[in-house]
């Protein structure tokens, strides 16, 4: 009598980078494993930073997550830890081979939560076509950043998450590495610097780019002729927009400026793939999650369908970054500088509380003083209330 097929569930996010690259990755391991099957879903990228884990975990063996949940979601038990399952020298692999913080980020009481398949962090893109017909000069340095944005020639990703995670990144520029102490991001003074820069280049841009998440901000410069759309100094990065023939026109993305005399550290993104502790299927979900992780299929299957690989290899291979612009090979430094957010279990209270008041600073209803002030305080309480746990 023949076994009935294992059917696995897996939760993903709405855009090529994130849905495509996990659906082709299971269709090949389903042609290899016949006796599986795997069914993806997807979310928008909003829902993909906000949604609870904790149903999330109910309802679907695989989930692709963001690693600030990474401390929360280990301490309430919700996902399986990967040495329980997987061998030693796959996980060694895989930290030996991680694009920055990205293995690091998933990482919580030394145990691997979640496999890093997918690293990002903001960069710097611009259109070439843009650059070249209006004589412009990439900038070096920030002054050349607002400079060319009082030309018009500029736009910038500040949706409200995005204004938050910039904050980190203007803040250790300052010289001050960001949540050094329980007592805050950076002193108050630090982080209203920070958003006031911040504030000054969005004065400058468009108001509409508070509005827009880093895939509208690509979709838009990759599809208008509007001469603000020729240089972006940070948005999280997506690869795809750097492959011939994906949009209207080519983005090239590159590093960041310097400024202060040091060149901008943004805050490390990405997504990686986790396996629910209520998986019915934890083998089979486990062995999924090795084979889209593994660097021959990272280099190969999961780029190739729209994926931003989280495996080192892929980032260096000649055949990917052929085929994207040098995307992987131009950025790979930023990434690797990139600053990772705190992993306790009260952090994402934090980030869920500070983002509207970092977007209100910047769209001119608080000042950043005041803003900067309120970021502290409510860190303060979400790091007292959860800091026992890790």
């Amino acid at each position: 009598m023949s076994q009935s097929p294992v059917t696995l569930r897996g939760i993903a996010w709405n855009h090529t980078r994130g849905f495509t690259s996990v659906v082709a990755t299971a269709q090949r391991f389903e042609e290899l494993h016949p006796d599986l099957s795997i069914h993806w879903e997807k979310r928008s990228l909003q829902a993909f930073a906000d949604a609870s884990l904790a149903q999330l975990a109910d309802q679907f063996d695989l989930i692709v997550m963001d690693h600030p949940h990474t401390a929360l979601a280990a301490t309430e038990g919700l996902l399986l830890p990967f040495e329980d399952w997987l061998p030693a020298e796959f996980l060694a692999d895989q930290a030996a081979h991680s694009v920055g913080g990205s293995h690091a980020s998933y990482r919580f009481a030394d145990r691997q939560w979640t496999l890093a398949t997918d690293a990002a962090t903001p960069i710097a893109t611009w259109r070439p076509d843009l650059i070249a017909r209006h004589h412009l000069s990439l900038p070096q340095t920030w002054p050349e950043v607002l400079e060319l944005a009082r030309r018009g020639f500029v736009t910038v990703s500040a949706f409200p998450i995005d204004v938050l995670m910039h904050s980190y990144m203007f803040s250790a520029v300052q010289g001050c590495e960001p949540f050094a102490r329980p007592d805050g991001v950076a002193p108050d003074e630090v982080l209203a610097s920070a958003l006031a820069d911040l504030r000054e280049l969005v004065a400058l841009c468009d108001p509409a780019c508070l509005g827009r998440n880093p895939i509208r901000t690509h979709e838009w410069m990759s599809h208008t002729d509007d001469p603000r759309a020729a240089y972006c100094p940070f948005a999280y990065g997506y690869s795809n927009y750097s492959r011939p023939r994906y949009a209207r026109y080519l983005l090239q993305a590159g590093g960041l400026v310097t400024h202060h005399g040091r060149r901008l550290r943004s805050t490390l993104g990405g997504a990686g793939l986790a396996v629910s502790a209520r998986t019915k299927h934890p083998r089979q979900a486990m062995d999924f999650a090795r084979f889209t992780a593994s660097p021959e299929v990272q280099r190969g299957i999961y780029f190739q369908a729209g994926g931003q690989p989280g495996h080192r290899s892929a980032w260096t291979d000649e055949a990917v970054n052929a085929a994207s612009s040098n995307y992987f090979r131009d950025t790979l430094a930023t990434l690797d500088e990139a600053i990772l957010r705190p992993q306790f279990p009260g952090y994402m209270e934090f980030q869920d509380a500070g983002t509207p008041v970092a977007h209100d600073c910047l769209a001119g209803k608080i000042k950043p003083a005041e803003a900067a002030r309120a970021l502290n305080r409510l860190y303060q309480t979400a790091f007292a209330k959860t800091s026992h746990h890790s």
